[in-house]
């Protein structure tokens, strides 16, 4: 006999709304973030198809594989905390 529980999670469902040339935009789930290339420089010569192929943790925190770049979802909600900007 099986015993336990199933737990629903909820899928978070992330995509990029924009790409100008200071930045982009991603949308999570109701919210929308601004990755700006000054302080992210690793997408400032990035193709539009590299950033556009990501993916999101249960967290929210964003992967770009193809551009070995990782971004805490914190990071961007208050890049105060985080001073450096990698070169």
């Amino acid at each position: 006999m099986n015993t336990g529980t199933a737990t629903l999670v909820k899928t978070k469902k992330a995509e990029i709304t924009n790409i100008s040339p200071f930045g982009f935009w991603v949308l999570l789930d109701d919210e929308e973030f601004f990755i700006d290339f000054k302080q992210y420089p690793s997408f400032y010569n990035a193709k539009i198809s590299e950033i556009n192929d990501f993916t999101i943790d249960a967290m929210g925190n964003f992967h770009w594989e193809s551009l070995d770049v990782d971004i805490e979802k914190d990071a961007i909600e208050h890049p105060e905390k985080y001073p450096l900007v990698y070169n």
